[in-house]
């Protein structure tokens, strides 16, 4: 009987970190393991890299398969800036992808470089949760702390080089940084920042291992690891994605993105230009609020989450911190349209259909970026932490029209870790092994008729609070 063959892949994400044992052959989970982060709630948005490392050990061994795995890689959150003195310790906390303290200087940059120019160098345009802005922010703010820099990662850069002693990445995450592009790091925008490119790790082929993991950690020392890639890249390789597929992604933030035909290029800065973890595209939207800021309504509402109410005449604008799609980075809560007769049950509803509102709005994008024709009659992959929640799943079925397909599986930016580890082993492309596992299989949800009254209702709030939520006066 022939061996069974295991890999783990794991997901850094903002809260947690979580890790999956899948056998290789039928794509079966096999044991799962979970450690929390960490999140500062001070006056931005940091994490000590290091909890990282702990959380990736713990979970890891949780799976019960850290020693007899075949293969590892490391999925993680976008965009965090991630800095290392010369010793490879952090030289304070890494500043998060929701951080938005860098818009002042995500502004300077599209005034100084342009924005057409900038999307061609960069594949996006680059708001306060890029890396970019990040590090500009850091040499503006904290100089000294700036100086003792040795080496600037990525979250899943800096797991990846303490798991292997390799300094690398890979295309997807690297796109997230406003720093490279399909002909590398961009020299000149580092120049401005004020960014060494020897500080920046290599750029892997996909598919490349990156390397062997290191004797000391708590999984075998010898096991080959992958690139690994950014949570978004790999939620798509999870899916096993084809171009055109559109997928709506409910978590801390919001996504919606799809696998891309050709390189995109959007000037307005909705949509990132983001490479995938193979060799095409990923084209996509995020919003800074989404599951997180619609169960804070419903903790102030003093009711469940799923206790929402039809009808009524109230918006809510949920930009709890801020938002990136529409790029409102100083904005906030907004609640507009009560009557003596609303209810906390419309006010939540109201909530979810605020949260969902920009994501479904970006979509048509997305998949124009794509090389579509921006329709699509696909269902809507609902994935994401949001996706079983029937307040979610009615509030998408309702502001899109379209079917909604729930994948059955969990964990897909674990999953799509898991299919790069064993990528390395059947020589298969990741995304391929993933469709051999059937990940994207799920429940059918049956369209409805679009509520486009509530639609015009958000839109026509959204353009008449431009004032108060900071949107420059070109926008309103």
């Amino acid at each position: 009987m022939a061996e069974q063959r295991v890999v783990i892949g794991v997901d850094s994400s903002t809260q947690s970190t979580k890790a999956l044992a899948v056998d290789i052959d039928t794509g079966a989970v096999l044991g799962e393991g979970r450690a929390p982060h960490q999140v500062s709630e001070g006056a931005g948005r940091e994490s000590d890299p290091e909890q990282w490392w702990r959380a990736l050990e713990e979970a890891a061994a949780g799976t019960g398969w850290a020693e007899r795995a075949a293969a590892v890689s490391i999925a993680g959150q976008q965009h965090g800036l991630v800095t290392l003195d010369a010793a490879g310790a952090p030289v304070r906390p890494a500043l998060l992808w929701n951080d938005v303290r860098s818009a002042p200087q995500a502004a300077e940059l599209r005034t100084a470089i342009g924005p057409a120019e900038l999307v061609r160098r960069s594949g996006s345009l680059p708001t306060a949760a890029f890396t970019a802005p990040k590090w500009a922010w850091l040499r503006a703010h904290e100089p000294a702390a700036a100086d003792r820099v040795a080496a600037v990662r990525l979250p899943h850069d800096f797991l990846t080089e303490r798991l292997t002693g390799e300094a690398v990445t890979d295309r997807g995450d690297a796109s997230g940084t406003g720093w490279w592009g399909p002909g590398g790091y961009d020299k000149d925008l580092l120049d401005r920042i004020g960014l060494d490119p020897a500080l920046l790790p290599r750029v892997l082929a996909p598919g490349a291992r990156a390397g062997l993991v290191r004797p000391g950690t708590v999984l075998r020392a010898g096991t080959p690891v992958a690139t690994g890639t950014g949570d978004n890249m790999a939620a798509a390789l999870g899916l096993g994605l084809r171009p055109g597929q559109p997928v709506l992604s409910l978590g801390t933030s919001g996504t919606v993105y799809t696998v891309g035909r050709e390189r995109p290029v959007d000037p307005s800065g909705t949509v990132a230009g983001f490479a995938d973890a193979l060799g095409g595209w990923l084209p996509l939207a995020c919003t800074l609020n989404c599951t997180l800021a619609v169960d804070r309504f419903a903790t102030l509402l003093g009711r469940g989450r799923e206790e929402v109410e039809d009808g009524g005449t109230a918006v809510v604008l949920p930009y709890l911190d801020g938002e990136r799609t529409p790029d409102l980075p100083g904005a906030s809560g907004l609640v507009h349209g009560l009557r003596h007769e609303t209810t906390p049950g419309q006010l939540l509803q109201a909530a979810y259909d605020g949260a969902a509102h920009a994501l479904l709005t970006a979509l048509a994008d997305v998949l124009r970026a794509g090389g579509g024709d921006g329709a699509g009659d696909e269902p809507l992959l609902l994935i994401g932490g949001g996706a079983r929640g029937r307040a979610w799943q009615q509030t998408v079925l309702r502001l899109s029209g379209q079917a909604v397909r729930v994948p059955e599986a969990r964990e897909l930016v674990a999953l799509g870790a898991a299919a790069q580890a064993a990528a390395l082993l059947t020589g298969e492309p990741a995304d391929a092994v993933a469709r051999r596992w059937r990940t994207a299989e799920g429940p059918l949800l049956e369209p409805v008729a679009r509520d486009d009254v509530a639609l015009e209702r958000i839109g026509d709030t959204l353009r008449r609070a431009g004032a108060l939520q900071g949107a420059p006066a070109e926008d309103r």
